[in-house]
Formats: C-alpha cells, structure tokens, sequence
C-alpha cells in the first residue's frame, strides 16, 4: 500500500483533534493586534469597513467618501462584525483573516486524514499554518485568508465529488458544498473564485478519463440546479445591489479595473516577468520551500495516483495562469499553495538527513530574514536605502535588545531541535514542526510589532494626535489610509484647505508649498511624516507644537 493511495486511511482521536486545532488556533491569534495596520492594502480594506459602519451601509463599501470597488462585499461584513464586537482596533479588523487562514488548515487535516494518514494529515496543517505566505496573510486585515479557505474548500470538495464518481456514487452534497463556496468567493474576491477551481476540475477530466466520459461528468457537474441555486443564491443578490445602484461606474470599476484589466496589464505598476511565481512561491512556503525539490521529483508517481494528479493540474494551473497575468502580487500564487502543501507533506514523511539539513537552514534563514534583519539594520540600511522618506524611517529606530536577545535564542533552539535531539520518536516532523512553530511564534510576538512600528509606528501617532483635535484632516501627496482608521474620520487625498490638519512627507513638503502657496505649524513629526495644520498665505500661523514622538498639544 502506497503512502498516497486513497486506501490509506487514519483518523486522529478527540483530544489529538482538540489539541492540534487548539496549538494552530493560538498561531493564527498570536500577537494578532500587536502590529500597526500596514498600508495601502490593510489600511483601505479596514477604512472602507468603518466606514460602512458609520454610514449605516452594509452593502456599500467607500474609502474617504469615495466609492470603492476594489472587493466585493463579503469580507467587510466579517471585519464590520468583528469590529462592531471589539471595537475600532487592529484586533478586530484582522480576526476574519485569523479565523479562515486557522479554517484553512484544518481543511487540509481533514481532507489528508482519510486518504494520505495521519502523519501527512498533521504535516500539511503545521506545514500550511507555519509557511511564511500564510503566516502574511492570516494576520492582514485584506479579504485574500478567507478566499483561500473558500478556494481549498471548493477544490477540495470537487475531489470528493469526483472520488463518489469513481465509485459509481452521485456525491451530490460535495458537488453542492462546492457550488456553495464558489459563491461564497464571489461574495468575497470576483472571478477567480470559480476559475481556479473550476480549471482544476476541467483539467482533470480531460486528462484523465475517455473524452465522452469527461463530457458526462462534467455535464453532471455544471448542470446541477440546486448548485445554480446555492451559488446564485449567495452570490447575485449583492452584485444585483450594486449594479442597480452604480450601474457602469460598478463596472468600470470592479469588473473591468479589478479584474479584467488587472490580468491583461500591470495594474499600479505591479508587473513582473513570466517566472516572477517560480521565485515567490518558494519564498512564501519559506521554511518549507525544500519540500518542494522532493514534490518536483516525485512529478511522475504523483501524476500516476488520480488524486495527487488533481493537486498538481490546481497547483501548476495557478502558477501558469498569474505566470501570465499582466499584473502580478506575490499572494496571487497562494491561490494554489495548499495542493503544493498536501505534496509537500507527503515529501515530508518521507524525507531523510539531507532534507533535514535543508530544512534547517531555512528555519535559521527565515529568521535572520525576519529578526536578525531587524537587528542589524543600522549596519546595512545606510549603504542600500536611498530614497528620502525610507531612510528617515529605517534609520530613525535602532533595534531593542529585547529583540536580539529573543531571536538569539530561538536560533539556538532550532539548532537544538533539528541537529541534537535523538531520542525514538523525534521524527523529522516532530522536530521541524516544533522549530517552525516556535519560529513563528517569535517572528509574530517579537519581529513583526518591531517592524510595524518601524514602518508604520509614525502614521498610527500622527492619527492619534489628529483625533484630539476639530479640525478636518487630509492627505497631502500620499497614500496612508490607516490614518483615518486611528483618527476614526474620513481623511481626503487632497491638498489642504485653510484651516485644515494635513498628513504629509516631510521630504515633499517644500515642493509642494511652492506649488500652492501657504504657511504651516508642525503640530507632529516623526522619521518622515509630518502632521501640519495649513494656513492660507494671508492669514497669520501659529508656532510649531511638537516634534517627534509626542503626544497631542
């Protein structure tokens, strides 16, 4: 009996259930709130949320007043909800992305468990919840966990239905729980939530069965009404909503800005060459990328089992597919992470001493990436950052000791973990995944707080110091959207009016003054942002109030 036959069936008991759920439930809850909300992305998503709280819309997103089309309306309900339970904080916008990015491990233990065992089972939850991509987006206040639980889900419910046809059964309510996520991830992304999945069922029949059988089965699976039902159900009540109420401009801008002309072009310079994916994946399942070498070995014997052909045609359709995409962010390739994962995981049980080495250099390598970066930031920024604005931030905070004690530390620890214990029982994914989890859980407490603030620390102050005062606020030349989530107001981007509080670049600011004319008073500045109350030409200006980190006048 092969490791992957379907045959080759097990089962966790309630308690090993609990505690594995449990330990990834505290990964994904780990210093969830610890971090700044980063900008753009976490900042407009969680914007447009409050946003629709505040105006009393639940089936409207705007972002400072303006309409935004950006995403469909699923995950800010979720975030609204959360918000609404623990108010307007970092918390509360991410919790969604937790809890799916949690979900979406679970799926892979319980899809693995009664196909590929236990100990695969096991490996490709710890895999999945510890790989530095998932790590990202499980804690960013953006709808791309929750497309990846309902992606995985549709998929993996497909691979049911297909496994009852094989058995001459109907599998009906897998073929609908498909249907049902496929329009759940309308609800929440667009297209993709049913190309992926879909491309990867296609694909599948038509390489693997007669053609006139293909046909059939694929006749039985678009011609289900009560799928139909489900995914329309769930789906075109809202995007009815929209079009009724924006009409072109809904579809100017969701359907041809975001997704038509997102994969034909490089949208806001996000570009990339064709082999941009077959860098990035690796990078994002960092520390497990050297499984992928085993996954790339064993093509031949995956592709002759049915089930682990499924995961290769979802997994390399992915990354030809946004291999060709015009526009190219490095989370898109996550769309097909979890079939990599559940091969992976077969790697994994099956790997020897030279994987171990691998794997330990990655663990050490992510680290320094993450921590030992941060630590040793005073010797290298100065000779690589040269734009204005980044060298004020990087440059501006040296590392805590606190932060170059712990990461010495875990270093040691994993060195511990992978090279010295030999007892009966230590298997190479019982070191591995205790390392990756330990790792993880420095990177989240430790690392992650320190570079948020680095990065963000000075747009989260300057709100606080905006929110003490009356005055409507502005951005003045950039983009910082978290700015109104912790001011909890609507913030323009638009050069200020008399009387107005303005976010600014430090380094831009004397250029724009002689565009417009005016005067101004500092009233907080810190490693490259200023907020400054503007005063028109004619009108006298009061002294500066602060400089640096300080609270508000």
């Amino acid at each position: 009996m092969t490791l992957g036959s379907p045959t080759s069936g097990g089962r966790l008991t309630r308690l090993e259930w609990v505690g594995l759920a449990g330990l990834l439930l505290v990964l994904a809850l780990w210093a969830l709130g610890a971090t700044p909300l980063f900008d753009v992305d976490e900042g407009a998503f969680s914007e447009a949320t409050r946003e629709m709280i505040v105006h009393h819309d639940w089936m409207h997103t705007t972002l400072n007043g303006e309409p935004r089309f950006d995403k469909p309306i699923g995950v800010y309900w979720l975030q609204a909800i959360s918000v609404s339970l623990f108010g307007v904080r970092e918390f509360a916008f991410r919790l969604p992305s937790a809890l799916s990015a949690w979900g979406w491990s679970l799926a892979l233990v319980a899809f693995a468990l009664p196909r590929l065992g236990r100990q695969v089972a096991v490996a490709a939850g710890v895999i999945l919840a510890t790989s530095l991509g998932v790590l990202a987006i499980g804690r960013a206040a953006t709808a791309d966990a929750l497309l990846n639980l309902l992606l995985t889900l549709t998929a993996l419910d497909a691979w049911r239905w297909l496994e009852a046809q094989n058995r001459g059964e109907a599998g009906r309510p897998a073929l609908r729980r498909a249907y049902a996520w496929m329009g759940m991830g309308l609800l929440v992304k667009g297209p993709v939530a049913v190309v992926v999945p879909g491309a990867a069922l296609v694909l599948w029949l038509a390489l693997s069965l007669p053609w006139r059988e293909a046909l059939r089965r694929l006749g039985r699976a678009a011609g289900d009404g009560w799928g139909w039902a489900l995914l329309l159900g769930i789906a075109v009540p809202w995007y009815a909503y929209e079009l009724h109420r924006d009409g072109q401009a809904f579809i100017d801008g969701f359907l041809i800005r975001h997704n038509l002309a997102r994969y034909s072009s490089p949208l806001e310079k996000h570009g990339g060459s064709i082999g941009y994916y077959f860098v990035v994946l690796p990078l994002l399942l960092l520390p497990w990328a050297p499984l992928l070498a085993g996954v790339v070995a064993g093509v031949r014997r995956h592709w002759a089992d049915p089930m682990q052909r499924f995961l290769l045609l979802w997994g390399f359709f992915v990354l030809g597919f946004f291999s060709l995409s015009g526009t190219k962010l490095p989370h898109y390739v996550l769309y097909g992470a979890s079939p990599f994962v559940l091969l992976m995981a077969m790697a994994l049980a099956q790997a020897g001493g030279a994987m171990r080495a691998a794997l330990t250099v990655c663990l050490l390598l992510l680290l320094a990436l993450l921590c030992g970066s941060a630590a040793t930031l005073h010797l290298w920024a100065p000779g690589v950052v040269k734009p204005p604005l980044y060298r004020a931030l990087l440059l501006g905070q040296q590392a805590s000791p606190w932060l170059v004690w712990i990461s010495g530390m875990a270093a040691l620890a994993v060195l511990f973990l992978m090279t010295q214990l030999s007892r009966p029982g230590f298997t190479l994914l019982w070191r591995s995944g205790v390392a990756a989890v330990l790792l993880s859980l420095v990177s989240l407490g430790v690392a992650l707080p320190w570079w948020g603030d680095l990065l963000q620390g000075p747009i989260k102050r300057a709100a606080e110091v905006a929110r003490q005062r009356a005055e409507p606020a502005v951005q003045w030349g950039l983009h910082q959207p978290s700015f109104a989530v912790y001011r909890e107001q609507e913030a323009p981007r638009r050069a200020p009016r008399d009387g107005e509080l303005a976010l600014v670049r430090l380094d831009q600011l004397p250029a724009q003054m002689a565009q417009v004319g005016g005067r101004y008073s500092t009233l907080y500045a810190e490693r490259g942002y200023g907020l400054i109350l503007w005063r028109a030409s004619t009108v006298p200006v009061e002294p500066s109030v602060a400089q640096g980190p300080v609270t508000a006048p």
